[in-house]
């Protein structure tokens, strides 16, 4: 307490008293958020340093009492949605004030700043920003009934509003436009097999990246080979090859995995995203192995309808990417007749061992503690007049030692096919196209519409004549010795290779029902092996001759 006087006009000193209260310091709250964590220009940092400086100048205490959240998008999310933020909104106790740098840290709408004004009126709160237009902005309202900052508060909401839309009207028009640029990437994640790189004069364009390309050609490769699309997912997850979304996540230096969906109305969390049979199909046959920009899952064209190219460096051509699909439509063809293997089998003979009762195959089951191929016609629907049965290990041994013996000796050669090319599949979805399009016919209602819709149509058009000017090139095949032997090979192989050894060369090992009694080994009059496929067959004809 301080005493003066003060001289009243009677002359006389009268006691002055003025009384100090002690106001509490304001507890504050720091408020970051970043939509892209790679911008530098509104970093984390910078916008910490802007509200302690702040916060000093008002007299508020920050302590430890932060928000961060990064990766958040205000025109997405209110501020009661985002994460760190709306666990302290949801605890208006424990803090008089908060901080953000700028006004469109906070908000983007008028909705969300009248959600975030009501509810620091109701709670007694500060709200600062603290830079902008006009410098430090401090927003109170503590006391409900000064209109002065409610009008503050909608004036500015409006203004973020409109800098939001016309942001989005910006990118929107900009994607646009480069998006019918030849070898221009508008940013975000490349196709899986491509990366960015900067094109000279600015810019960015997709080259192959030398990490994924090779796993591409480990698929094709190996679909090639015989492999279903499920068999070759499970390769790439046990040599831990990283899915697309994670070789993305590892080169954009963040963790792997992610939040999925689960059951319904389940979110699952996982530490890293596997191959699926699905994704493996989806890489191979999707335009943009062949460098083509699609919106959606359509073809970006040009004026001539020909496709807008993302990239100087396609992985495959169109013949090769034609072969892809062809061999998809033979697994698709051989699921249909229940040819596909599972994945995980260990039945050497599947595909190979045959029930000379009604020609259906026999499966691996279990028989007590012995393991046996059993003809499966009843899962099929049917009954077996002579159902047979066999030992695993005579089966597979028998079948390991006929095998050999015709065609161990033989020099191994490899087969690879040279994709020809047809035009046919791309008339096709160029016709599909052109079809859909001209559905929309008589919609246009003014003169510039109208324009766009011919253009496109014409452009169509153009494309369908051109390719079918093309000519068709057939497929080729050339064979080559690798310089080993079957023996060598088959040593070498473990049971799924095998196993593809005996199908190409056509193996088949017919089995009639045993007779009755019990049996130390295998009646080798009850069963029949020989190779279907001309190759092979006139080649162990050959081989037998010289022997």
């Amino acid at each position: 307490m301080a005493a003066s006087s003060l001289v009243s006009g009677t002359g006389q000193s009268t006691p002055l008293t003025t009384h100090v209260t002690t106001i509490d310091t304001l507890r504050g709250v720091s408020a970051l958020r970043l939509s892209v964590l790679t911008d530098e220009t509104t970093s984390p940092e910078r916008q910490r340093e802007a509200n302690r400086a702040a916060a000093a100048a008002l007299g508020i205490d920050l302590g430890d009492r932060e928000a961060v959240d990064l990766g958040v998008s205000a025109s997405k999310t209110t501020p009661f949605e985002r994460p760190e933020l709306k666990e302290w909104l949801r605890r208006p106790e424990d803090f008089d004030a908060l901080l953000f740098w700028r006004f469109d840290r906070a908000v983007r709408s008028m909705d969300d700043m009248h959600a975030l004004s009501t509810w620091a009126r109701d709670h007694r709160k500060m709200i600062v920003f603290a830079e902008g237009p006009g410098g430090r902005l401090v927003l109170d309202f503590r006391n409900p009934l000064d209109p002065m900052a409610q009008l503050m508060v909608t004036l500015f909401a409006f203004a973020a509003q409109m800098e939001a839309q016309a942001i989005r009207e910006r990118v929107t028009s900009t994607q646009a436009a480069m998006r019918v640029m030849q070898l221009r990437w508008r940013g975000s994640r490349p196709p899986y097999g491509y990366k960015p790189a900067p094109l000279e004069g600015g810019g960015w364009t997709l080259v192959q990246d030398p990490e994924a390309v090779p796993v591409i050609e480990r698929m094709i490769r190996e679909l090639m080979d015989g492999s279903s699309a499920a068999a070759i997912a499970a390769g790439l997850n046990r040599d831990s090859v990283p899915s697309p979304r994670d070789h993305w996540s590892l080169r954009q230096g963040r963790e792997t995995g992610g939040k999925t969906g689960g059951r319904a109305g389940e979110t699952v969390t996982r530490g890293r995203f596997a191959w699926r049979h699905g994704t493996v199909k989806g890489v191979l046959t999707s335009e943009r192995v062949l460098g083509w920009k699609l919106a959606g899952e359509k073809p970006v064209r040009d004026s001539e309808g020909a496709p807008v190219m993302a990239t100087p460096e396609p992985i495959l051509t169109r013949e090769e990417f034609d072969a892809i699909g062809a061999r998809f439509a033979e697994l698709a063809m051989e699921d249909s007749a229940g040819a596909a293997d599972r994945v995980d089998t260990v039945a050497l003979l599947l595909r190979v061992i045959i029930c000379d009762g009604c020609g259906g195959r026999l499966y691996l089951q279990r028989a007590g503690r012995t393991e046996i191929y059993r003809c499966g016609s009843i899962t099929r629907g049917h009954a077996c007049a002579a159902r047979a049965t066999i030992k695993r290990t005579w089966a597979e041994d028998f079948v390991e030692r006929e095998f050999l013996r015709a065609v161990g000796g033989l020099r191994l050669t490899q087969t690879r096919t040279v994709p020809g090319y047809d035009p046919q599949p791309e008339i096709d979805a160029t016709a599909a196209e052109y079809e859909a399009h001209m559905e929309s016919e008589g919609t246009q209602t003014n003169p510039v519409t109208r324009g766009i819709w011919e253009k496109r149509r014409d452009a169509l058009d153009k494309r369908v004549t051109e390719l079918m000017a093309r000519d068709r090139v057939e497929p080729r095949t050339e064979v080559t010795h690798t310089g080993r032997t079957f023996v060598e090979e088959w040593e070498a192989a473990d049971t799924g290779e095998r196993r593809a050894m005996l199908v190409e060369a056509g193996a088949q090992l017919r089995v009639r029902r045993a007779k009755r009694g019990k049996h130390e080994q295998l009646d080798e009059g009850r069963v029949s092996f020989e190779l279907k496929e001309p190759f092979f067959a006139d080649a162990a004809m050959e081989l037998g001759a010289v022997l």
